[in-house]
């Protein structure tokens, strides 16, 4: 019996290199236009030395959204899951009577998750420290991200989408408003998840028969800015079929975003302001009243990977650039960080190009091979279980749910997409129908990339199957 296990084992580790694409997923490619040599694809055993399947696994390639295996990777080891942000609150002038004749400012460190619920518990310590009226102005310190002189810039010509938005050291809700469309007696109704007073909704949608479909593309919206206030005007058509859907735009820059909502919780808090916003560095005449912590690095890389969310992803990288060499941070500097980082662990990807380490790039490169590498040193890390836990699960949650929901794979794995125009890629893990673990990766880089759907399905089914 002993004798048997070793066999087996040996079997496992020293598994030949299957020749060439099964044909489910070669057929399936062949249906949709895809040529073979636009297609890149590594599967390897996680205790094994080499892989089961590997196809163009040296091609340098484009990975969309799958580069955030990388960028969160790297953070969970370099900065550790109990990694927290910390946004500071410091006071510029005395406080009497709960009176503070003076500015009040607000140091921003980078936190990707801080939303208006963390606002409202910073102002309302504030006003527990003593602090009810401010007779100054609203400062925002965001000296320890560099100043990007292409922040105006978008990666497409969608200037108002919320994946556009740019990185902020102190950025609330992600700068991003989320608009809820429903019907409600006969009417469309669209509201602000988090309502600001100085957006306003022209409504002009109109209520109409049918199945849902590709909503969006049945709806139009123009953006108008003021010096103070934004109007956001909806036109088209919405079925009462499309149940609730939400659009996610950025309308108003980091700075704005966050003194109006600064304005608007003070308030609510019963607060007094009416002072003005500015932006510079924290003066060394200022003391520090409160400072308060996010949650921890091990929760917020679900928010990245299972929604795969691109500003976040962005700021992980330049905190890693904070940690690694100081303030301010560049995306420079992050990538480096990753680059050391890899090397550290005898991972040398001389194809690896970060631009900023959320895939949201057209220069941004990989190879599968490199990248399943990665994945199955992952895996015997110490990170192992809050990376696979941030990654969405086959048919269950995030950018997979519902995929795959009639097959014996179902739940079966966690697995990170990616999709760019022209750009399709998935990666991650999939137990085989034997309990064993299997690293899979595919990159397609072409024109119909985005058919390439059924012939990643079929390729997570080789796996799942495989004896």
């Amino acid at each position: 019996m002993k004798g048997l296990l070793v066999f087996l084992s040996l079997m496992l580790v020293g598994a030949p290199t299957h020749a060439g694409l099964p044909a489910s997923v070669a057929d399936a490619l062949k249906n949709a236009g895809i040529p073979q040599q636009s297609v890149a694809v590594y599967v390897q055993a996680v205790d094994s030395d080499s892989p089961i399947l590997s196809d163009n696994a040296d091609k340098s390639l484009n990975p969309a959204s799958v580069m955030k295996l990388v960028t969160t990777n790297a953070a969970l080891e370099l900065l550790t899951p109990i990694y927290r942000w910390k946004t500071e609150v410091y006071k510029n002038g005395s406080v009497k009577n709960g009176v503070l004749d003076g500015d009040l400012i607000i140091k921003g460190y980078g936190d990707p998750s801080f939303k208006a619920q963390e606002f409202w518990r910073l102002l309302m310590s504030l006003q527990q420290a003593g602090v009810k009226q401010i007779k100054g102005d609203f400062v925002i310190d965001k000296t320890v991200f560099e100043k990007n002189a292409d922040d105006i810039n978008t990666f497409d010509d969608e200037t108002w989408r919320a994946y556009n938005a740019t990185p902020s050291a102190f950025l609330v809700n992600g700068r991003s408003t989320s608009f809820k469309f429903s019907v409600g007696e006969g009417d469309i109704n669209i509201d602000q998840e988090f309502e600001l007073p100085e957006l306003q909704i022209i409504n002009n949608m109109i209520l109409k028969q049918g199945d849902c479909g590709a909503w969006r593309n049945d709806m139009r919206y123009v953006v108008n800015t003021f010096d103070n206030r934004a109007t956001v005007t909806f036109s088209g058509s919405y079925t009462p079929d499309c149940g609730e859907k939400y659009l996610e735009l950025s309308i108003f820059d980091d700075e704005k975003y966050a003194f109006y909502t600064f304005k608007k919780l003070w308030r609510e808090l019963g607060g007094k302001f009416d002072g003005a916003l500015k932006v510079q560095a924290t003066p060394a005449t200022a003391i520090k009243v409160i400072e308060q912590a996010s949650d921890p690095l091990g929760y917020v890389v679900r928010d990245i990977n299972k929604w795969s969310n691109n500003l976040m992803a962005r700021q992980l990288l330049l905190t890693m650039a904070v940690e690694n060499s100081g303030a301010p941070a560049t995306e420079a500097k992050g990538s480096e960080a990753v680059k050391i980082w890899l090397a550290s662990k005898g991972l040398r990807f001389d194809e690896l190009v970060i631009e900023n380490g959320s895939g949201l790039s057209r220069v941004e490169r990989i190879s599968a091979e490199h990248l399943g590498q990665m994945l199955v040193s992952a895996y015997h890390g110490a990170v192992m279980p809050e990376l696979l836990a941030s990654m969405p699960i086959l048919s269950k949650d995030g950018t997979v749910i519902g995929r795959l929901k009639d097959s014996l794979s179902n739940g079966r794995a966690h697995l990170k997409t990616g999709s760019l125009n022209g750009v399709n890629a998935i990666a991650g893990y999939v137990l085989d129908a034997n309990g064993h673990r299997h690293v899979l990766v595919m990159m397609v880089n072409h024109a119909k990339a985005s058919a390439s759907r059924t012939a990643q399905d079929a390729l997570i089914e080789w796996v799942h199957q495989q004896p």
